[in-house]
């Protein structure tokens, strides 16, 4: 669980970082937006040999939000595409996008329920 709780952090926080040497602050916004202490994000990111299950249940949680707001920025710039009127359709993908935001909402009240939260 440790390995995968510092996978999902790595990845928000790459997701977040506005490029190298913002990672702190990505991480003091990550912790803020997910409601986090930013030194147990810090410590698990870092330092961390094992990681509490009510802890990686959280940090999958914020995880899971992260990819629904990954998938939201590609609906906007599917519905972006489509206002420029290039013709293309994009139906098969808007749905498969609505299906995985199903999937990943599901996924992450497992990991809240948990989590105890």
């Amino acid at each position: 669980m440790t390995s995968a709780t510092k996978t999902y952090i790595d990845r928000m926080v790459a997701w977040e970082s506005a490029g190298w040497g913002d990672q702190k602050n990505a991480v003091e916004r990550l912790a803020r937006r997910h409601q986090i202490p930013f030194w147990s994000l810090e410590h698990a990111r870092t330092r961390a040999k094992t990681i509490k299950d009510d802890f990686a249940a959280m940090v999958r949680s914020a995880y899971l939000k992260e990819c629904e707001r990954q998938i939201e920025c590609l609906r906007h710039e599917l519905e972006m595409e489509r206002a420029k009127g290039a013709g293309d359709d994009f139906a098969d993908l808007e749905r498969e996008a609505e299906a995985l935001v199903a999937k990943l909402v599901e996924a992450r009240k497992a990991a809240l329920r948990r989590a105890g939260r």
